[in-house]
């Protein structure tokens, strides 16, 4: 593979033999080199003038006799004086290493590292520099990055999320925590306005209520407005799978009020394509009904999936991806590879995979993960390390080694939470993509299969570091997929509970500045104790300095 990338990278050198090599700027006139080299030198002629200023001045400021003072003003100190300066600078730099340490790890970056670049660094004039001409080609490359990082960091709906009422707001009961965030529930609710109203929701008093209802932060307020909505119509499909999301205490309650919303959405449906051609309002209204109704059909699904009834849920789940192809968008296939994982009906995973596993459709954990599963089954149960490391690999474990490295590489958060390297948090009701939100969703439900094949942890654990090796560092190029976006930690961040520690890549090296204030906190605090213990000799050292 590295072989292609260098032949690639070569005919695309010789095809444009007179192109400005990546990140070097055009040559510079004469004016512009004059400038450079006077503002180059106007620091060391200011500070050669203040130089100048000061020896011109020393008699009217009677420098020396100032300067004498102080030196018997020093030489006057007794020890205990240099014990407490020393113990209070260590005291102060211990302090401000401890909170540097706790900002570098809520967010990621040094605080006196940032204040320095916000605030200083523009007094300082440093800004100019790195301003660049919107036309040239380094602001055209940056705006460029900038707009990948920005799709790479798309946030998408998770396909298995849970149920609000029986699952996320019983952890709530039990640990005391809140397991989703607000920026979390703020999308679900832009979500549901999206997928549950329409411009026509005017027409019908239910309709309009729920309208309002999925605009509700307060839930109490939210299960209201759906019992209002009931009571104008009692066949208001919204306002079941509001109840069964959020009121609903169990799986089983939940199932039962998504069956009432399966009816009642099945009715609206019918009626809505008789009336489809009367106007682009009744298309909308349409879109609108169909979204509902596959909502709770898949909503269902999970349901069955959850009690046990697995075929069934495998039915429903299959009955959809036929009936509403256009769909894909919902990744209806993930809920079906789980649940075929579940009959260990691994052929039908094959087969799932052999369509959705494709270079012009997105990727995800669950299908690069699983793809890397089923050629791992084939060889997990005979692989050891030490018979590889002495006859080397067959193709069919090279070919497992490649899936799964190739699964690293798309997502490097998984193989921790697989491995029980890192403790698992329910997953949130949105997932980055190649984060550490989507690395929690993809285990919390997959563990269980990779436990089941013999051995699959185990050529995991021997191989997954591996994938590092090819990548380039600093990931400046990706090896099988784009380059590792820069953007995953501050999103999964807002995506994920403070008490959940979020796994970076690559891992950051600790900054200058916890490096320098440890080390200032150390050495104050090693003279204090030598101060406290000599006295005499650090005293007699303060003073020859």
């Amino acid at each position: 593979m590295a072989d292609g990338d260098g032949l690639g990278e070569a005919a695309t050198a010789a095809a444009s033999p007179t192109a400005p090599a990546p990140g070097m700027s055009p040559p510079l006139g004469w004016r512009e080199r004059l400038r450079a080299g006077l503002a180059g030198t106007g620091a060391s002629l200011w500070f050669v003038a203040g130089l100048g200023l000061l020896y011109a001045l020393r008699v009217p400021l009677r420098l020396c006799e100032n300067l004498a003072a102080v030196t018997v003003f020093l030489n006057s100190l007794t020890p205990k004086f240099y014990v407490a300066l020393t113990g209070t600078s260590s005291l102060i730099s211990g302090l401000i290493f401890i909170f540097e340490w706790w900002y570098f790890h809520k967010h990621g970056t040094s605080f006196i590292e940032q204040v320095s670049v916000n605030h200083l660094r523009p007094l300082m004039g440093g800004t100019e520099s790195s301003i660049s001409d919107p036309g040239s080609p380094s602001s055209s490359k940056e705006s460029e990055t900038n707009r990948q990082n920005l799709s790479e960091c798309k946030v998408w709906r998770n396909p298995l999320n849970l149920f609000r009422g029986a699952e996320y707001r019983r952890y709530t009961w039990v640990t005391g925590k809140e397991p989703l965030t607000y920026y979390d529930m703020n999308l679900s609710a832009q979500d549901h306005q999206t997928f549950f109203t329409c411009d026509t929701d005017f027409l019908r008093p239910s309709d309009t209520v729920m309208q309002k209802a999925w605009r509700e932060r307060n839930p109490p307020a939210r299960i209201k407005a759906a019992y209002q909505a009931l009571e104008l119509n009692n066949d208001c499909a919204t306002a079941y799978v509001l109840l069964a999301e959020e009121e609903a205490t169990t799986i089983v309650d939940a199932e039962r009020l998504f069956k009432q919303a399966l009816k009642a959405g099945e009715t609206i449906y019918r009626r809505s394509q008789q009336c489809q051609h009367q106007s682009p309002q009744h298309e909308a209204q349409l879109r609108r009904d169909t979204n509902v109704l596959v909502y709770i059909k898949r909503r269902l699904a999970m349901c069955a999936r959850k009690l046990g009834r697995i075929r069934e849920a495998v039915k429903i789940m299959r009955d959809l991806m036929k009936e509403f192809p256009p769909l894909t968008m919902l990744n209806i296939h993930e809920n079906l590879l789980e649940s075929l994982l579940e009959l260990q009906a691994y052929a039908d995973v094959q087969a799932v995979l052999a369509k959705y596993d494709d270079i012009s459709l997105p990727k995800s954990a669950a299908i690069c993960y699983t793809a890397a599963l089923l050629k791992t089954r084939t060889v997990s149960d005979k692989f050891s390390p030490e018979t590889a490391s002495r006859r080397g690999l067959s193709t069919a474990e090279i070919n497992a080694v490649e899936a799964i490295h190739r699964a690293v590489e798309f997502n490097p958060h998984v193989p921790k939470y697989l491995l029980e390297m890192k403790s698992l948090i329910l997953p949130p009701e949105h997932i980055l993509k190649r984060g550490d939100s989507e690395a929690i969703a993809y285990a919390f439900f997959h563990l269980q299969h990779w436990k089941r094949i013999e051995g699959a942890l185990n050529l995991l654990q021997c191989t997954w570091e591996g994938t590092f090796r090819m990548i380039p560092y600093p990931l400046e190029k990706g090896h099988l997929f784009y380059p590792y976006p820069s953007c995953t930690e501050t999103a999964d961040r807002e995506l994920l509970p403070t008490f959940h520690h979020v796994s970076v890549y690559p891992k950051k090296e600790l900054p200058f500045f916890i490096h320098f204030t440890a080390g200032l906190c150390s050495s104050t605090a090693m003279i204090a104790l030598l101060t406290h213990q000599f006295p005499e000799i650090m005293g007699v050292f303060a003073k020859a300095r």
